[in-house]
């Protein structure tokens, strides 16, 4: 029996089986537990990780792929890339300047007579953003002209020793410089922080000395901007950037990793750099496989074969197939066998599964899964298929039960689909009609104040959803426990005065799987985590087959929410590009052909909340720039299924129902005209961390409709006080008319304390009253 093919992960999960690290952050930022305790379980967490990945026969484990709440934010720490707001000047960096970089830091707070909290110091988050197309977000590296790099964390290095003190040989992880450059911004006007390359190569270089006299040989760098639309000052960077690293640590080898697409045009760049492997995305990119003759000979070609962004499992015959000749003409000792990226985007073990359809989970490979298709592929390549025989029939059967299965397809939702036509994807009258129309129906102040949708989920709330969940607590008192929360809700946002009122969503789990769960076509996992960001962890639903609404699902509570007041009461739906791009999505149809099923399956609601008396209906595309295709020349396609997805389902009401949308973190630059053909007359926006810079977008595009930029930055537990709203606004007023701008904060308030959620809202309600009392 020959030794198998080299098996690699270039990133695996760090959150812990059962969230160990979600529990492990949120006790020591509540005082629980102290530093040395939140040391501890990281450790731990990184021993599990290594012990598992050894197990199942991984050959090459990574290092340095844990964090306590994101990559890059480590590699700013690393390089010493901390602004100055954070207070650090030298030496190692304190957690606590780690986590305010993260979440912000917030200082001592004095309530005025008119209810006003000040806060006499405190600090913002840096901004945060998404990871390439992913639902993972990483914190925005921040940068100056006059910026110096220093090695302020030897956090790689203690890792790997870590690693190698436990028995593992590892390959540490790294974010690659020019990838790091090309994330970073700056607040200075006409500055690339791609010059900074030669200041930043240095503190790389000192890392990997310190790596290779500790006893590593092999160092991944992570290089993603490779699958960008480079221009030759960022090829010729890259170029510069290795050719360098070659020369002052030759002794380190280095696996240069890209992932989520194709090299493209960046090809002969990536093939020409003097790196002693590759890795590539033959599963996001499967028209690489032509491109490996054309590697040199001596690079060891790394083979991202197994779906490292979703959940569905390989048909591992149909893989071998690939695979075979591939190798046969590249040679066994030039080729390892990996995800096509990091396992960081998938939960971590389906074993743990007990409660799902044994049908569906039958189709599934979670993190633990994929390495052991990695496993089964590795060995039946060295000694044959008969070696595997066992695992490659599993394989086959659920390939073809998935493929057979009469839960799939429904050809009533396939004739709707076929059904839609022009009528079904307009309002009936121009946005300026409609706003005539609106206005005289609510009659709203200037400057209307708002918020997002959800308010704080709190223990109690968590408790009594677990207890209903069990059985323990009956249908009718659940529903009567969260009717006293929503009434609550309501009476407080009547006595701070906001204009707009949302009834919480206190019934909600989530805003995609509350839906889902209503809908045909998904199914639901009881602990599929990923990470969102720092502790916020999601699990996304599994979208396998065609999707439809069998009855109202938000109907009921809005009625009851609207029952308690006068003022206007938001009806709040997820939109389905949302819906689509947080869910695992099936992969036996176009993601278009998906989308649209949800979205008649959302207009369904929409028309029976109108019919209902709904006259605010929010629908939310929080994820829509997210699926945005990584090379400009696919944009096109996509944005033009998402925002026809879009007006299937908002466009059937009348022109005095108003139609609101939320977008989470983006770059509006890219896709302001897709949100203007979306039509909403409502969008609300995340600004707060980029100082309304974002709204630039739509003051040079002149967006007609109406917009609410966040004035509060509700991924971090400071309050921010009146005055910092009021500056915020001021720069928002710049940039659109008095005519259009509505206030709220960031996004919805799930996450947050009502403890931070009251001043807040408090703070904004009379920084708006004080824009009103000015002439």
């Amino acid at each position: 029996m020959s030794l198998s093919l080299p098996v690699a992960t270039l990133g695996t999960p760090r959150i812990g089986p059962r969230r160990e690290l979600k529990f492990a952050l949120e006790g020591f930022w509540s005082g629980v537990s102290d530093e040395p305790s939140l040391i501890e379980a990281g450790m731990a967490l990184r021993a599990a990780n290594w012990a598992r990945q050894k197990r199942l026969g991984v050959t090459v484990i990574p290092s340095n792929d844990f964090s306590f709440y994101d990559q890059v934010l480590d590699t700013s720490v690393m390089v010493g890339a901390i602004p100055d707001a954070y207070g650090w000047k030298s030496g190692p960096v304190p957690l606590a300047t780690y986590f305010a970089m993260a979440r912000g830091a917030d200082g001592e707070a004095t309530e005025t007579s008119c209810r006003h909290v000040h806060r006499s110091h405190g600090v913002p988050a840096q901004e945060m953003t998404k990871w390439f197309d992913t639902n993972y977000h990483y914190m925005v590296p921040e940068l100056t002209r006059d910026q110096q790099f220093s090695l302020a964390s030897r956090k790689p290095i203690e890792e790997y020793e870590e690693a190698k003190s436990l028995g593992y040989q590892t390959r540490p992880v790294l974010i690659g410089p020019v990838t790091f450059l090309k994330l970073a911004k700056s607040k200075e006007p006409d500055f690339e922080p791609l010059s900074l390359l030669e200041r930043l190569l240095p503190v790389y270089v000192d890392v990997l000395r310190e790596l290779a006299k500790r006893g590593a040989d092999w160092v991944q760098i992570d290089e993603p901007c490779l699958v960008l639309d480079l221009d030759a000052a960022a090829q010729a960077a890259l170029r510069s950037a290795y050719a360098e690293i070659a020369k002052s640590v030759p002794q380190i080898k280095i696996m240069l990793a890209s992932y989520f697409g194709a090299l493209g045009s960046n090809r002969d760049t990536a093939f020409g750099l003097p790196v002693a492997g590759l890795h590539f995305d033959l599963v996001r990119a499967p028209e690489q496989f032509s491109d490996l003759a054309a590697l040199p000979r001596n690079h060891v070609i790394s083979l991202g074969v197994i779906d490292g962004r979703n959940i569905w499992r390989a048909d591992l015959n149909r893989v071998l197939d690939r695979l075979e000749p591939v190798i046969a003409a590249l040679g066994r000792d030039r080729v390892q066998i990996a995800p096509s990226c990091s396992l960081l985007h998938v939960p971590i073990d389906l074993g743990l599964e007990e409660k799902l359809d044994p049908e569906i989970k039958s189709w599934l490979a979670f993190a633990v899964q994929k390495i052991e298709e990695l496993a089964t592929l590795g060995v039946a390549l060295s000694d044959g298929r008969q070696s595997r025989d066992a695992a490659l029939k599993e394989s086959d059967v659920a390939a073809a039960a998935r493929k057979d299965s009469p839960r799939i397809h429904d050809a009533k939702v396939a004739q709707r689909v076929a059904a839609i036509d022009a009528t079904r994807r307009r309002r009936n009258s121009p946005f300026a009609k409609r706003a005539e129309a609106q206005h005289q129906r609510f009659n709203l102040p200037a400057f209307p104040t708002t918020t997002i949708g959800s308010f704080p989920q709190t223990t109690a709330v968590r408790n009594a959803r677990a207890a209903h969940t069990r059985g323990t607590l009956s249908n009718a008192a659940y529903k009567t426990f969260l009717q006293n929360e929503t009434a609550r809700a309501i009476r407080w946002q009547e006595n701070i005065g906001l204009d707009v009122l949302v009834h919480g969503e206190f019934e909600r789990n989530d805003m995609v799987q509350y839906f889902g769960e209503q809908f045909c076509g998904f199914a639901f996992t009881s602990h599929g985590w990923v990470q969102s960001y720092g502790s916020r962890y999601v699990r996304p639903p599994i979208l396998f087959g065609d999707v439809s609404r069998p009855k109202p699902m938000t109907v009921e509570w809005w009625q009851y929410a609207q029952s308690l007041t006068e003022k206007p009461m938001k009806a709040m739906l997820t939109g389905p590009v949302t819906i689509l791009n947080w869910s695992f999505v099936r992969d036996d149809i176009p993601r278009s052909d998906a989308c649209r099923q949800i979205a008649l399956a959302i207009r369904d609601e929409v028309h029976d909340l109108e019919a209902a008396g709904a006259g605010m209906i929010q629908i939310d595309e929080a994820a829509l720039r997210e699926g945005l295709p990584l090379r400009k020349s696919e944009w096109k396609i996509y944005l033009d299924w998402a925002v026809d997805s879009f007006r299937i389902c908002s466009s059937g009401v009348r022109d005095e129902t108003q139609i609101h949308t939320h977008m989470c973190y983006s770059e509006f630059n890219d896709i302001i005209d897709a949100i203007g053909a979306m039509d909403a007359d409502v969008i609300s926006i995340e600004t707060s961390r980029s100082k309304m810079k974002l709204l630039d977008a739509f003051r040079i595009y002149k967006y007609p409709n109406e917009i609410g930029p966040g004035v509060y930055d509700i991924h971090s537990p400071r309050v921010p006080d009146v005055l910092e709203m009021k500056n915020l606004l001021t720069l928002a007023r710049e940039r659109i008319s008095d005519s259009q701008l509505w206030i709220n904060p960031d996004c919805g308030l799930k996450t947050r304390r009502w403890e931070e959620v009251r001043p807040a809202l408090v703070n904004m309600v009379a920084a708006a009253r004080e824009l009103r009392a000015v002439p």
